[in-house]
């Protein structure tokens, strides 16, 4: 899977087909992030593959429905539990991350994995993702900017000469 642009939440249905010796078969949903549809049901196969004795082949997709955010304009604080290959093995991780959208931080969270620890987005899993309450924050990096009273100072300031843009004379536009 390449991580291009920015990720959106998919939710896949499917199922195993019906044969003669199971002619009702179960469905699973899955709970995607990927950058299109076609993208979305090739980890769907991917992950089922992992966890089910089917396939491609033997079953089919029912439904794929994009997500959207509820209230994509409140900030939130998200919790994302993932495993990733390195380059000496596998790792099981809890980051969080503070973004208006769940794709939006886990977005944050391929380049941040990319960034740190050196992780392909193909090498990244995501176990789960969640909406956190301030005071369950762990990471300080995202409780930092919990306070009230945050201020950004100014590193440095440029003072201006007076009279700004406006000047006080008409220009001279007429020369003998």
């Amino acid at each position: 899977m390449k991580c291009k642009g920015t990720l959106k939440e998919y939710r896949v249905i499917g199922r195993k087909l019906p044969t003669e010796s199971e002619p009702v078969t179960p469905l699973y949903r899955m709970r995607i992030f990927a950058t299109d549809q076609i993208v979305a049901k090739s980890r769907f196969w991917y992950f089922l593959r992992q966890l089910r004795k089917f396939k491609k082949t033997t079953g089919e997709i029912v439904s794929v429905e994009e997500i959207r955010e509820k209230k994509p304009l409140k900030i939130k604080n998200f919790g994302i539990w993932l495993r990733y290959d390195s380059r000496s093995g596998t790792h099981n991780m809890y980051r969080e991350y503070r973004d208006l959208t769940v794709s939006a931080a886990i977005t944050q969270c391929y380049r941040d994995m990319g960034a740190r620890h050196r992780a392909r987005a193909h090498a990244i899993q995501i176990i789960r993702c969640e909406v956190v309450e301030a005071g369950k924050c762990r990471r300080p990096l995202v409780s930092q900017m919990h306070d009230s009273k945050i201020k950004f100072p100014l590193a440095c300031r440029v003072q201006k000469p007076s009279g700004g843009l406006t000047q006080a004379n008409r220009p001279a536009t007429y020369f003998q």
